[in-house]
């Protein structure tokens, strides 16, 4: 996992592919998702994982976010505008500097466990799937539900009904034996500081010689977000988010937990146009901006066996 550059997998470049293991075909009728709160949410990202995916020159190739969303008896547009433009590219981007990191983690260990928290609707498994990567979905009852309808588990894909802070997870995830990547992608803003630093630790004590990767939104996004401010096109606020960290925070990770032994950041991917292509990777060293801008961050754990 040590590099995850542009270069690192051809695979994170966008170049998804499918195995034995496909995703179902449609279903005849659509699917209610029945989700309210934080698990709305993961209808949101799919939303606009889908929009910037059908683009001619997406960044990131996800045909099955297209399949999901059609898939789906819910308001998309009603409820959370027209997507596309720079926030679709925003959340396909990041999407991308996870799947950079996967790809790292499957090259080092063709056989690990990717154990993937608050999966929702990610397509993440069919995008950089190798043909011999076991995968865990972790996620609430609610959201899960939706999930197994749409995308049952099978074969070298598993899921468990378990809430993140449910220590019953790492356990299971830890009892293949082989190194383990747990993957949090839009989940850790809403745990509360000490219930962040705990899953850290669990991390940390559970996947010797693994890691976690994570995103953070900034101090103020997280504060507007608590506030009501911040709402999608359609209407509805974001829910509150209880923990943020920003760029020069990193460092006191190291605090959390004696077998956090590395802490990367991990640049989000150049994107299209003057903001994601241009501006965006400009700011990108620039310390006091990069600490007000969402930032995505990788632990490696010591290895000590």
């Amino acid at each position: 996992m040590g590099d995850t550059g542009p270069a690192v997998s051809r695979r994170a470049a966008g170049v998804g592919q499918r195995d034995d293991e496909d995703m179902t075909s449609p279903s005849p009728t659509k699917v209610a998702p029945g989700l309210t709160g934080v698990p709305e949410t993961l209808l949101w990202t799919l939303y606009q994982r889908a929009s910037e995916a059908a683009r001619p020159n997406p960044v990131l190739v996800d045909p099955w976010a297209i399949d999901l969303c059609r898939r789906i008896d819910y308001p998309f547009v009603e409820r959370f505008g027209r997507a596309g433009g720079l926030v679709a590219q925003a959340i396909a981007l990041r999407a991308l500097a996870f799947d950079r990191v996967v790809c790292a983690f499957l090259d080092e260990f063709p056989d690990g466990v990717v154990a993937a928290l608050g999966d929702g609707l990610e397509t993440q498994f069919w995008r950089l799937d190798n043909g011999r990567v076991h995968w865990l979905t972790v996620d609430l009852p609610e959201s899960l539900r939706l999930r197994e309808a749409l995308l049952p588990a099978g074969g070298r894909r598993r899921a468990l009904a378990c809430d993140a802070r449910d220590p019953r997870w790492a356990v299971d995830a830890a009892a293949t034996g082989t190194p383990v990547l747990v993957t949090a992608q839009g989940l850790l803003m809403y745990l509360r500081p000490p219930e962040v630093r705990d899953l850290i630790a669990l991390c940390a004590r559970s996947f010797h010689g693994g890691g976690l990767v994570f995103d953070a939104v900034p101090r103020w996004f997280a504060a507007a977000a608590r506030a009501g401010l911040l709402r999608t096109p359609g209407g509805p606020a974001l829910p509150g988010m209880a923990w943020a960290m920003g760029a020069d925070e990193r460092p006191a990770l190291h605090t959390v937990d004696p077998g956090v032994a590395e802490i990367h950041a991990i640049p989000v991917p150049r994107g299209r146009g003057g903001v994601w292509g241009r501006l965006a990777p400009a700011l990108d060293c620039l310390g006091p901006v990069h600490d007000r801008v969402p930032t995505v961050t990788l632990l490696r754990f010591a290895d000590r066996t």
